[in-house]
């Protein structure tokens, strides 16, 4: 029976599975059978860079947001094949914290298929209006969510759920990916880094 119980709890373990950017598994989560966990870059080392357009055709270089301030990266689920909520309720609460992250540049990512992507982008965007430290761009057919090692190669899902932080020097302050589509990063956790940071 205690073998049991023992066996029990691990597997319980073993379903919270949420790795972070350090390498570092903070629970776990199983992967379906034969699927690749994320490799997204680690903290501390170089950011690869991007460059993605944004609604309007504007390219959005990271290089070029690190050289102003830190730089904040969601990394959302784009279009699995329709408009994730928890997606949405995330970039809410960062827009209603967007005075405490004036100092800083924020990207959202939105992955999909290439075809309609942008209009499922404006969809997703909705009536949200935007700071000018605020940049929502589309990843069209994965070139950044690939070259991130964030593909999430499983039906109707695009990319695993990211939050990274990159300093001014280009590295990575801070990072989470999640095998899920719960356990965002939360607007205090980022403020708290930044904040550690100025320190």
């Amino acid at each position: 029976m205690q073998v049991r119980r023992t066996t029990f709890g691990l597997m319980a373990l073993l379903s919270l599975v949420v790795f972070s950017a350090t390498g570092a598994a903070q629970g776990r989560r199983q992967l379906e059978p034969g699927k690749e966990p994320p490799h997204p870059p680690n903290v501390g080392e170089e950011a690869p860079n991007f460059e993605l357009q944004n609604l309007d055709g504007e390219i959005v270089s990271l290089k070029k947001l690190t050289e102003q301030s830190p730089v904040v990266i969601l990394v959302l689920r784009g279009w699995p094949g329709y408009q994730c909520p928890i997606c949405n309720r995330q970039v809410g609460e960062f827009l209603t914290k967007k005075a405490d992250l004036a100092d800083v540049q924020l990207v959202m990512i939105y992955p999909g298929p290439a075809d309609l992507l942008e209009e499922h982008a404006k969809e997703f965007q909705g009536d949200k209006s935007f700071p000018d430290n605020y940049h929502y761009v589309i990843d069209p057919d994965y070139e950044f969510t690939n070259e991130w090692g964030l593909r999430w190669e499983a039906p109707r899902e695009t990319a695993y759920p990211s939050t990274f932080v990159v300093g001014t020097d280009g590295k990575i302050l801070f990072g989470q990916t999640v095998v899920s589509h719960r356990d965002r990063v939360d607007v205090a956790t980022v403020l708290k880094v930044l904040a550690n940071q100025k320190n």
